[in-house]
């Protein structure tokens, strides 16, 4: 059973979701990888003999089948890629998660119309109306809201949707089975009945603040186009923002005013590209526009036929030295390693850089991505990443 190698594999030190995705492209089959020699695996671009060796080693006290029996037995809702209702649309970003879990009732949607409302979790009165009246307007109109449950502009894209009697998605950085913030929860229980509830995280996993960085890319992920209401900078959902649009999705961000702090990150993306909401009819009509996507939508398609990508006019990964958060002196000791160590390899890629710094990938990644938002890293495709100051 192919899933339980999924499963399996993602069991591994030093294997993330970048790595996992090379594998399968080289053996088309993790069944197949799991069971080929060192010379094979070598073959996978980013598969050192370090790496290698420890895939070796763990292995011998991996059963598949065994872990797969015991793990499903506690988490019954989960899919693979291997499986048709793993999101098509997912598969094709760089770091698909290798399992994902759910909870609620929309097991297949129409992938085309996935819409991320992100933003900051303390907004201003205007950012709260403006969720509340861009969810509620999606869901009317047929959208699937996909947010993170957070508090804030999560959580009023979530109710707004809800009231219109809309399907969403939350995306959240615990086990399905938790709720975070606790007074989510009458939230939560509405998504639950006619929406989904997903993540990366198995049942009973806690709060943990490096697993919220790594989930945005998923919420990313599964959504044809990204909205930013509002955020300051540096922020997560800032970080959402730029990942869907290195993904090529669109992105759109609400204006507001100079005087708060919420609107900056809203202003930065629309000086550098994304698309400007100058109201709800507007940013239906646009949406509607919107190329097709050529994605499985429904259980007789396996999840890794590749999904027809779009091309986003936007450019905002590159930022210019005059617009630059100044950053004089690096105080986290992860971002500290990761300067260091782009400094004496020049372009890494993300498991790499994980394995040499030994550290959790999660970890890892925010701090990627923050030093992103400081433009002194700059991320290319497969996910690799080289010190631009």
């Amino acid at each position: 059973m192919e899933q339980a190698y999924w499963l399996a594999w993602s069991q591994i030190p030093g294997i993330g979701s970048v790595l996992l995705k090379r594998i399968h492209q080289e053996f088309q089959s993790l069944y197949t990888a799991w069971n080929a020699n060192s010379k094979q695996l070598s073959k996978v671009e980013g598969l050192g003999e370090v790496t290698i060796e420890k895939i070796v080693n763990a292995r011998h006290g991996v059963h598949p089948a065994e872990l797969w029996e015991s793990h499903h037995q506690k988490n019954p809702n989960l899919w693979t890629p291997a499986d048709p209702n793993y999101p098509g649309i997912l598969w094709e970003i760089p770091d698909p998660p290798p399992v994902l879990y759910w909870a609620g009732n929309l097991q297949v949607w129409d992938q085309s119309r996935a819409i991320a409302i992100v933003g900051t979790r303390e907004p201003t009165v205007y950012g709260r109306r403006w969720a509340k009246k861009i969810g509620k307007a999606l869901a009317e109109n047929g959208y699937i809201v996909v947010s993170g449950l957070a508090d804030g502009i999560d959580a009023e894209a979530h109710s707004g949707c809800l009231e219109a009697n809309g399907a969403a998605i939350a995306v959240v950085g615990t086990g399905v089975d938790r709720v975070y913030p606790a007074k989510n929860q009458p939230i939560y229980q509405k998504i639950l009945r006619t929406g989904l509830v997903v993540s990366e995280y198995p049942q009973g996993t806690a709060p943990d603040r490096a697993h919220f960085p790594q989930r945005n890319r998923i919420i990313a992920g599964l959504c044809r186009a990204t909205i930013l209401i509002e955020a300051p900078i540096p922020s997560g959902a800032l970080i959402t923002v730029y990942q869907a649009n290195d993904y090529g999705r669109e992105v759109y961000a609400l204006p507001g005013s100079l005087d708060f702090e919420q609107s900056r990150g809203c202003l930065e993306v629309i000086q550098r590209g994304g698309q400007i909401i100058l109201g709800v009819d507007q940013l239906i009509a646009s949406l509607g526009n919107l190329p097709v996507l050529d994605t499985p939508t429904d259980s007789s398609v396996n999840a890794l036929k590749p999904a027809k990508k779009t091309t986003n006019p936007a450019n905002l990964s590159k930022r210019s030295k005059d617009s630059e958060p100044i950053q004089s002196q690096i105080t986290d000791p992860i971002q500290s390693q990761i300067l260091e160590l782009l400094d004496r390899q020049g372009i890494m890629g993300f498991d790499p850089l994980v394995d040499q710094l030994n550290l959790n990938s999660g970890d890892i990644s925010s701090a990627l991505l923050q030093l992103e938002l400081l433009g002194m890293v700059a991320q290319y495709p497969g996910m690799r990443y080289q010190r631009t100051s």
